[in-house]
């Protein structure tokens, strides 16, 4: 059984998305480690509220959520995971990732995998992919171990530089990921 860390960000209107993906993954047999930046576990929003959706995460993994930057330090070096998924990644956190900036615990989750040179897959899920973001996701197009969701614009008349991941195709791009492959195409129409 593969153990992965399940890194879920603040884009709240991708949580119901990302949550059915968690729980197919468990389906499939992968064991999850819960991850949240501090926004994702403590906002309240239209969209979910803070404690039951962290409740739900947690009941559905069967283990507590990793919120804080000292508990998710331990996830590369002390509790190796097979791979990491960040779904969704927000177009901050994907920015303070290509810089080196390590100040929440989806942050320190992604370093601490990484600097143990294991897979991270990032579900993409910004406003500003194909704008500020987007140096950002060449950056980290180019680091070793580091994957994408395939996706697409959500909204390209009403948000036209936003891309979001196709978060049905995580399991397809998480096995791509654990052979070494990127699941392609990159960009959809």
């Amino acid at each position: 059984m593969k153990k992965i860390g399940y890194c879920i960000t603040g884009s709240f209107c991708t949580f119901a998305r990302s949550f059915l993906v968690l729980r197919s993954l468990i389906d499939i047999g992968y064991e999850v480690v819960p991850i949240m930046s501090e926004n994702a576990y403590y906002t309240d929003t239209r969209f979910a509220l803070a404690e039951e959706f962290s409740r739900k995460v947690e009941d559905a993994c069967g283990r507590r959520i990793v919120h804080t930057i000292v508990d998710a330090e331990p996830l590369g070096p002390k509790e190796p995971l097979d791979a990491l998924v960040v779904a969704p990644c927000t177009g901050n956190t994907l920015a303070k990732a290509a810089l080196g900036i390590t100040d929440t615990a989806a942050t320190m989750a992604i370093k601490a995998h990484l600097r143990q040179d294991r897979p991270t897959l990032i579900a993409l899920a910004t406003n500003d992919a194909m704008s500020a973001n987007l140096a950002n996701i060449g950056t980290m197009l180019k680091r070793r171990n580091v994957y994408f969701v395939p996706m697409k614009q959500d909204a390209p008349k009403g948000k036209p530089h936003s891309l979001v991941a196709e978060f049905e195709l995580i399991p397809d791009a998480l096995l791509a990921l654990l052979h070494g492959e990127q699941l392609r195409p990159l960009f959809l129409c």
